[in-house]
């Protein structure tokens, strides 16, 4: 072979490496550059307490400039579920790739354009969301543009009532029903051992008569309650741990309730969710050392607290 050819061969076997490397390089932002990673627990508790402030409408970026114009009709199940201290690959599952070009490296802002139907037929209306991140990749908050687009959200959360018929029902006249009555709040205590196995607080760690025991108390608020005003979630640890983990694991006791009361039929606007960790024992038990009669002793504490404030 002659060294013009020679040449030629070797350029050829460079092209190819350099295309191969091109195509891998391409796969590997597809696939958002590198594997998820577990969410440390303190992280998280941080992410959820920090309540940054509410962008201005001037630093979402412009429309025009996104890479994906058309935007998504949102699934707004998804949309409901989106809460602070969730990981990338998370908020991921539930909305999908950011619609702009906002770099693949420690972005601290996804932005998204949504169609949300006003139920007026086909009609709808264009939102934008943004999703903030802290330091550690876990969501901070999600913020609309306009403040128009979560009130729509929330109205879509309602059923619509049928139409009325075409034809005139005779008049009839109904005595006026009766003003709803206040209710004291009502305060339901559960034991996580039995909606979660020990040291467990996410979906994943629901034993199946704890998902029985939300989806009951699911039923009992629609049925006890006409008019629902607000419901609070705290989630409580026993003192086995750091402060911190404790904090972190009774957020996450909290927030998984919670989605599962949205999952049954409940407003998930009207919820809000806390952890008080270990700070809020209701029973004292001696010891220090993690022995299988201390941690039986400890059960009591080891609690979600719904409570309801509604009408009747």
């Amino acid at each position: 072979m002659t060294k013009k050819a020679q040449k030629t061969t070797a350029g050829r076997r460079f092209q190819a490496r350099l295309a191969g490397f091109h195509v891998l390089a391409s796969v590997l932002l597809l696939a958002g550059c590198a594997p998820g990673r577990p969410i440390d627990p303190q992280a998280q508790a941080r992410a959820m307490a920090a309540k940054p402030a509410e962008p201005t409408p001037n630093e979402f970026p412009a429309i025009e400039t996104a890479k994906w114009k058309e935007g998504a009709f949102p699934n707004l199940e998804n949309l409901r579920l989106m809460s602070t201290g969730m990981g990338k690959d998370q908020v991921r599952q539930l909305l999908g790739w950011p619609h702009f070009s906002e770099g693949l490296w420690g972005a601290q802002e996804w932005n998204y354009i949504f169609h949300l139907r006003t139920g007026k037929g086909a009609e709808f209306i264009t939102c934008q969301y943004m999703v903030r991140f802290d330091d550690a990749m876990l969501s901070t908050g999600s913020f609309w543009k306009v403040p128009g687009c979560a009130d729509l959200l929330r109205a879509a959360a309602k059923p619509k009532m049928p139409e009325p018929a075409a034809a005139k029902p005779p008049v009839v006249v109904q005595p006026l029903p009766s003003p709803a009555t206040p209710l004291a709040p009502q305060r339901i205590s559960l034991g996580t051992d039995g909606l979660f196995r020990f040291d467990g607080g996410a979906l994943s760690d629901l034993q199946p008569q704890g998902r029985q025991k939300v989806e009951q108390l699911a039923q009992e608020i629609r049925r006890n309650f006409r008019t629902i005003q607000s419901i609070s979630i705290t989630g409580h640890t026993d003192r086995l741990g750091s402060t911190a983990y404790n904090d972190a694991l009774s957020i996450k006791r909290a927030s998984t309730v919670r989605d599962l009361l949205v999952s049954a039929g409940i407003d998930g606007a009207l919820i809000k969710t806390s952890g008080a960790g270990k700070s809020r024992p209701v029973a004292d038990c001696s010891g220090a050392k993690k022995t299988p009669a201390l941690v039986a002793c400890l059960q009591p504490n080891r609690r979600v607290e719904v409570e309801v404030r509604g009408a009747s």
